[in-house]
């Protein structure tokens, strides 16, 4: 079958060129001429003159048909690998996606629970040093109770309005994005934590040596007053007529094996006062005491004297102590008064019993002010000064008996001396 024939012509002012048919796919497309002022499409020995802007516009809409067609053809033809290209990459940009937004809730988790963690460490902290404080008040109102603090030094329980430990608020992070205002909040907790556990490091340690001090004065208190009772020949483990109403059922001081240190030295202490009571009772009833106020003037002590009737050797069962008509005669110790009334040489004489064996006698007194069987306490006054019986002038004859026999009062009145800065 032959195809029809075509040519392409232009025309222009000088004349009029004619080209020769074309086969294969150039001879399909029309013939185009061009001239000067216009475009003459031939085809069939048919012409077509179009101006140039409408030639243009043809051309380029065949350009993009072209290019449209080529696109659609390559889409078609390989449209199933982008799509599956297309989706291989979504797919891996969402696992993507989903591991990081894992990654960063597992983040959260763990900073949630350390937060968590890390306030219960602070809380928990908080409440042991709560805890302390507490127990340390209440040893302090235990301390106020103990005698003899003086010594030591009185320790203050802190009042409810002086307490400097408040529980603080939870930590919150949500100021912080990354963290570091909890970390910083942390660490002032940490910080303050440590300076309130040594404050209270100091407060037990002073408690303890204030305890420590306290069992020391008791421990020097009772080896002072046995070492006094030894030299004066008195059994410091012998029981002593009591005056006062005492009894009760026995119940044994005993220790729990799970006692802390603060109570084992709390019980210790407890003991040592108890045997310093018992020795300061015994001390009660040892005449260590002056029986006179003010200085002692003494005129004549105890042993060998010449006596000033008979102007021979004699001797002196006592201390003569200077003093006024009608100043006070006072006990030197307790006691039971055994004797009150005129007895020979003495003129006018008041005898104590302390017990033990231990006696005093006040003689030439110029008034009585006691009687037979009353209970006399140390510097309760028995009598005046006088000058009744074998006596030059007003005096006090003093006298210390052990089991019968006269001794020295100056060695009971030295006693009292060195007794003094404890007793």
């Amino acid at each position: 079958m032959r195809r029809p024939e075509s040519s392409y012509s232009s025309s222009s002012p000088r004349g009029r060129t004619t080209t020769p048919p074309q086969r294969g796919a150039a001879a399909i497309a029309p013939a185009i001429a061009r001239t000067a002022a216009d475009y003459t499409l031939a085809h069939a020995g048919r012409q077509l003159r179009l101006g140039p802007i409408a030639f243009w516009v043809t051309v380029g809409s065949l350009v993009i048909m072209a290019a449209w067609t080529m696109l659609t053809a390559t889409y078609f033809a390989f449209h199933d690998d982008v799509l599956t290209s297309l989706i291989a990459r979504q797919a891996e940009m969402q696992f993507a996606y989903e591991d990081r937004i894992a990654e960063l809730r597992a983040q959260v988790d763990r900073m949630s629970s350390r937060q968590l963690l890390d306030q219960e460490q602070v809380e928990h902290k908080l409440d042991q040093i709560l805890r302390r404080q507490t127990m340390l008040e209440q040893r302090a109102n235990t301390l106020n109770t103990l005698p003899d603090l003086g010594i030591t030094g009185a320790i203050r329980s802190p009042g409810r309005g002086d307490r400097s430990v408040t529980k603080p608020a939870p930590i919150n992070d949500k100021s912080s994005p990354a963290g570091s205002g909890r970390k910083a909040a942390i660490g002032n907790l940490d910080s303050m934590l440590t300076r309130l556990t040594s404050s209270l490091d100091r407060v037990e340690t002073e408690q303890a040596a204030a305890l420590a001090s306290i069992e020391s004065s008791y421990d020097f208190k009772a080896r002072r007053i046995r070492g006094v009772l030894s030299e004066l020949g008195i059994d410091a483990g012998k029981s002593t007529p009591s005056a006062d109403a005492t009894g009760g059922p026995f119940v044994a001081a005993r220790l729990r094996s799970d006692s802390s240190a603060f109570e084992r030295q709390l019980h210790r202490i407890g003991l040592a006062r108890a045997n310093v009571d018992q020795l300061n009772r015994t001390l009660a009833n040892v005449p260590v005491r002056k029986p006179v106020t003010g200085e002692i003037d003494a005129s004549s002590g105890f042993g060998m004297r010449i006596d000033p009737f008979l102007k021979s050797p004699a001797m002196h069962t006592g201390l003569d102590m200077r003093g006024e008509p009608g100043d006070p005669v006072r006990a030197s110790a307790n006691g039971m008064v055994t004797f009150a009334g005129w007895q020979g040489g003495y003129g006018k004489m008041v005898e104590i019993d302390h017990g033990n064996g231990v006696a005093t006698r006040y003689g030439h007194l110029s008034s009585i002010d006691t009687e037979v069987g009353h209970t006399i306490k140390t510097s309760q006054i028995i009598g005046k000064v006088g000058t009744t019986g074998r006596s030059t002038g007003p005096h006090l004859h003093y006298e210390t008996r052990i089991d019968g026999e006269a001794v020295d009062p100056q060695r009971f009145l030295r006693a009292g001396a060195k007794l003094g800065a404890v007793y």
